[in-house]
């Protein structure tokens, strides 16, 4: 099966176009609602089972995209279908949910921050882009300004959160790196492809679960009601969205939008849990915001280091002919 790929489009611009407006708009969609993951695990879900928390938000959603779609991988998409499914759902959702349980909200949101630098340190051997400065500016500065957004003087350190925390950066990463450079094979839509990796990972999960994890925890209506939304809207629909917009825009670009998680973390936690925004949380949303519209731009054209001959005179020419 022949395999469809956007690795041409102007990734090595740095940005997408105007005409990719609506395509990011949907996408940006995706890591908006992963913003939701930090209430609804602290607020809904049982504590201290991040592997099941992580199979519950995937495997069900893929097994009933499968029954849907009737769509399986076939040749050397059954093993990147797995490797992605791996990187991107089974050992990133654990890893979240595990800063999540063990850190403050606001840090382990900050690690996951330092992703579209990981992303565009990616991109040079498995893309063959460019590191520019430009890139690496405006990812630090994305991370700078998530930072002053959620991390409070209150905020502790754990070690096994915070290696979490970037361990599920780095990992998610690379599952988009790899995911832009394969692309989505001919006629498979977006969620039926989202549908293979969530069904590839919930199945890395499950024998995991069951040996770490044991009995799986009684499940109350809000634990219900939290497990339903984290696999339903934020695995099915959100991983739909996603893949779509690393099919079809730069992969830089898709990834400085993950910084909207822990912006629509920190608006819920100020909206739902009553916690206050002050100056400094104001200027890191304006920080934060600015690095994810710029890298949506184009990087400006660089100008020629050799200026081009000049013209020569017509007169000039016409006598050499002549002679």
């Amino acid at each position: 099966m022949t395999t469809r790929t956007s690795r041409n489009q102007p990734d090595g611009a740095g940005g997408a176009r105007l005409t990719d407006l609506p395509r990011t708009a949907l996408a940006a969609l995706a890591p908006s609602v992963w913003g939701t993951t930090y209430i609804v695990t602290t607020e809904l879900l049982p504590g201290g089972h991040p592997l099941f928390a992580g199979l519950l938000r995937s495997l069900p959603a893929g097994v009933i995209v499968l029954a849907l779609t009737r769509t399986l991988p076939r040749g050397a998409w059954w093993g990147r279908a797995a490797v992605l499914g791996v990187l991107n759902i089974g050992t990133f959702l654990p890893l979240l949910f595990i800063a999540a349980q063990r850190l403050p909200g606001g840090v382990a949101a900050t690690l996951g921050a330092v992703q579209p630098l990981a992303v565009s340190a990616l991109s040079v051997p498995l893309l063959g882009e460019r590191l520019t400065v430009r890139r690496l500016a405006w990812g630090l500065s994305g991370a700078v300004g998530v930072g002053l957004v959620v991390i409070g003087p209150e905020a502790s350190l754990d070690a096994v959160g915070v290696a979490a925390g970037l361990a599920g950066a780095v990992t998610m990463a690379l599952g988009i790196t790899l995911t832009k450079r394969w692309g989505r094979p001919a006629g498979v839509g977006p969620t039926a492809f989202a549908g293979w990796q969530l069904t590839a990972g919930g199945l890395f999960l499950l024998p995991l679960t069951l040996l770490v994890e044991g009995t799986p925890p009684a499940l109350g209506a809000d634990a219900a009601l939290g497990y339903l939304w984290l696999g339903l809207v934020g695995g099915l629909a959100a991983y739909a969205l996603w893949f779509q917009g690393i099919a079809t825009l730069p992969v830089t670009s898709v990834a400085a939008l993950t910084l909207l998680s822990p912006l629509v973390a920190a608006v819920l936690g100020a909206t739902v849990l009553g916690q206050t925004l002050g100056p400094v949380q104001i200027a890191g949303f304006v920080l934060s915001s600015a690095a994810i519209v710029a890298g949506q731009l184009p990087a400006p054209a660089r100008a020629s280091r050799h200026r081009p001959p000049p013209t020569e005179d017509p007169t000039a020419l016409k006598e050499k002919t002549a002679g």
